[in-house]
Order: C-alpha cells, then structure tokens, then sequence
C-alpha cells in the first residue's frame, strides 16, 4: 500500500493572471492538466490513495477530481482555512499508518516514485528528498579576488550546477510528531529542523526529466514537450 499527498493549495503567484481564475495544478500541459497527469503517475507507480492538501480556489479542485473514481484512485481532501505553507498541511490530514509520499502539485516529471519509497524504506530515514541535478546559467561575469583586492580569475557568464530539492518527498509517519496544528510551516523549514534534532534525512538523486510549471519558463518548456 502507498499513500501520496499532493499539495494543492498555493495561489501560484508567478503564473499570474492566469492563477487568479484557475488553480496551478489545474493548468494545462497538452490537453490536460498537470496534476490529472500527475495522478495517473501515481496510479501507474503503485499508489492506492491520494490526500489533496487544498486551499485557494479549492472548489475547482475538488469539483474537477472529485472522489477520483474517474481516474481510477481513490482521492480525499485535506482543506485548510488560512494558508499554512508547505508543511502546516500535513498537521490536518489523518495521519498515515505507512510511508507516504508528498509532493508539489505542478510537477512534471518522469521520476520512479516506487523506486523512491524503497530506497526511502531501505535506508531507515525520517525523510527522504528527490534531488535534481539544476544547472544555472549566471548573466553576469563572475570576478574572483585575493585579500589585496587583486582579480586573480574572471569568469564570463559562467554555467553552475546545484543539488535541488524537485519539491518530491517520501515520509515515515512520526514526520507529523514535528509539525504543530494551525501554524505555518514551510517544508524546507522541517527538514532543517529534522538534520537540527539528529533524524536521519536521505537524498535520492535522479536524473531525467523534472520541470516545475510554477515557474514560467518551465510552463513554456512543459508546453513545448507535448507539443513535440
């Protein structure tokens, strides 16, 4: 059995005017909506039920998806009152009795998440990150100085690589032991907080496609994918 829950909730401020009618996760990639196509990822890898974490314009939501028996897997919904960030959500759902799954609702990605609960299960974690290799081109030349203010190296818009979080996440269940009722949390927040208190937290790195559609550039990559 697996559980995922998909935070739903975000206005998706960088993906104005049009989130100001529409949820994030229901904007469209192809002829369907992110997070339908994330949905039947999840089905397809294993998952025998989702919690929506949902808030703003959650009715369209949940009209949309309903109790998920048109796309094969059960779907419930976790809403909250006021905006409680990345983590908070997970204060109100019931909670899980085996590893589960969080992850953002606007992602694109062909990520194994089978692969990621078993290697999260076999490692002994509190919390396991997917980790995405990033590359980031920097339009500015890069200067490097001594002690003397010397320039000993300049770099010309240089290329930097970083280990990112995909916003894809695999929990053991006392997670929820760190994350109080009714107050905002942010995710990143409570993995700081598990490395602070000694909890063993694993990164599954992954190569392959991932794109976030809150970001603009990544919704008009996602367009050209379906598109080809």
């Amino acid at each position: 059995m697996m559980r995922a829950v998909i935070l739903a909730g975000g206005e998706g401020r960088r993906l104005r005017p049009y989130t100001t009618v529409l949820p994030k996760p229901l904007m469209p990639v192809g002829d369907r909506p992110i997070l339908e196509r994330v949905i039947s990822q999840l089905r397809e890898a294993g998952v025998d039920r989702v919690t929506m974490a949902v808030g703003y314009l959650a009715p369209l939501l949940q009209a949309y998806f309903g109790d998920g028996s048109r796309f094969g897997l059960p779907i419930d919904y976790s809403l909250e009152q006021v905006p409680l960030g990345t983590a908070g959500p997970l204060s109100l759902i019931d909670p899980p009795a085996e590893d589960f799954l969080v992850m953002n609702g606007d992602l694109l990605t062909d990520l194994d998440f089978g692969d990621l609960v078993a290697a999260h299960r076999a490692s002994g974690a509190t919390a396991t990150l997917a980790v995405f290799q990033k590359e980031v081109q920097i339009s500015l030349g890069i200067v490097e100085v001594d002690e003397t203010n010397a320039i000993v190296g300049y770099t010309e818009k240089p290329t930097l690589s970083y280990a990112v979080s995909s916003g894809i996440y695999c929990f053991s269940p006392d997670i929820l032991e760190m994350i109080p009722a009714d107050a905002r949390l942010d995710l990143p927040d409570l993995v700081k907080a598990l490395v602070l208190e000694g909890r063993k937290v694993q990164a599954y790195p992954f190569e392959g496609m991932w794109l976030d559609i809150g970001r603009p550039e990544d919704y008009e990559e996602a367009q050209s994918v379906f598109a080809e």
